[in-house]
């Protein structure tokens, strides 16, 4: 299994990420009341219902980020993993505020704030741990991604290994299932119950990938699955609302989970390595910023010429408008200024490395003359051997 070529994995995996953000702007563009100003079921009769579960893209993201990073911190130290986790999150992240920002000052259409506070408390990724507000209402899921790496972290201080891999998803997976009764904020906010069962999967199929299916990593994917439809009721109520969601059936969103998983394991098990299509590589890596600007930007403009074009032509205008715009900051921000993060960082690791404080090494004590025993000899006048034994012996031992 790890002799397969990343090239093949990675593009399936590109497809399904392309897929799950399509999945979230179908839902912030078509279900959403906000940029039409009216309900959309008058609007998009056909398709309303089925955006309404795009949410659930988010849930295959989590997924996949499981199995990616598992991927991706095997054989890497402490150092590395935080030089690739900042120089890939944060130049995107930083050309999304900066384009959100601009568009909702100079059309304050669907979202507004005063002075550069929320934008200064944005710039760290740091805000939802201090409860601030969000520049775009998308970035919540990006404390929940760091608050995955921080859990990695241990198991690349202990050594990325099958067994520290297995012990982490057993150990959390009974975190994230006894929290809620535990009632211990703490450990609800680390253990991340709703969202946990995806990681830890997605940790699980990579070690197939990895070494191989046994019986113990199924037994996982069957608990993360059951554990993950414990939460759809309540993220169906925050993302659609309370009515809107008693309104819809469950089994659709348990279905497309399902349907999450199902394709993570078959990528996993190599079903998808003869994919080699390179766009898919391209497709992929627009998924983050377009993910990072879709929402304010795009419902801003679909506010503004609601009334101008009509209702599909301006979505799949928008759409394609914001795929355009990931494209030119993967290309423009995202590349350069990540290499130029990568370089600046690993030189800053290094120097760390150099200006540690060595480890003390113990003190060689001064060798000291070999201790001599007088022994007298023979009295009949021969040389005694014993006398030359333990002479050797004593001088040899010193």
């Amino acid at each position: 299994m790890a002799g397969l070529r990343s090239g093949n994995r990675l593009a399936a995996l590109d497809g399904l990420r392309l897929l799950a953000a399509l999945m979230v702007v179908f839902y912030h563009y078509v279900a959403l009341a906000k940029p039409w100003e009216h309900d959309t079921g008058t609007i998009f009769p056909a398709t309303r219902t089925a955006a309404q579960y795009g949410w659930l893209g988010v849930e295959i993201f989590f997924l996949i980020s499981g199995f990616v990073i598992c991927m991706s911190v095997w054989g890497r130290s402490l150092g590395d993993f935080a030089v690739s986790r900042v120089s890939r999150l944060f130049p995107a992240y930083w050309a999304g505020i900066l384009l959100t920002t601009v568009v909702v000052k100079l059309w304050p259409e669907v979202d507004s704030f005063r002075g550069l506070d929320r934008v200064i408390n944005n710039l760290a990724m740091l805000q939802s741990g201090s409860d601030a507000p969000d520049v775009d209402p998308v970035y919540w899921t990006l404390f929940v991604e760091l608050k995955f790496y921080l859990i990695m972290v241990a198991v690349v201080w202990f050594g990325v290994t099958y067994r520290n891999c297995l012990i982490l998803c057993g150990v959390w997976t009974a975190a994230a299932a006894l929290a809620p009764g535990l009632d211990t904020p703490l450990l609800t906010a680390f253990a991340m119950p709703q969202y946990a069962p995806f990681f830890i999967a997605g940790i699980v199929f990579h070690l197939m990938r990895r070494h191989g299916q046994n019986a113990v990593l199924w037994a996982l994917i069957a608990v993360q699955l059951v554990l993950a439809q414990r939460y759809i009721d309540y993220r169906m109520a925050t993302s659609l609302g309370k009515a809107a969601a008693s309104a819809l059936p469950g089994w659709p969103a348990r279905l497309i989970i399902v349907a999450g998983f199902a394709l993570v394991g078959a990528i996993a098990l190599g079903a998808f390595d003869r994919i080699q299509w390179k766009w898919l590589t391209t497709a992929g890596a627009l998924t983050y910023p377009l993910y990072l600007i879709h929402l304010n930007i795009g419902m801003t403009l679909i506010h503004h010429f609601r009334n101008r074009v009509s209702a599909p032509v301006l979505v799949l205008s928008v759409t394609a408008l914001m795929l355009v715009a990931a494209w030119l900051i993967h290309r423009f921000v995202e590349r350069p200024v990540g290499k130029w993060l990568r370089t600046v960082m690993r030189k800053g690791v290094d120097d760390a490395r150099r200006h540690m404080t060595p480890r003390r090494k113990p003190v060689r004590q001064p060798e000291r003359p070999p201790v001599r025993i007088s022994i007298p000899d023979d009295p009949r006048g021969v040389g005694s051997p014993a006398r030359d034994e333990v002479e050797r012996t004593i001088t040899s031992s010193r």
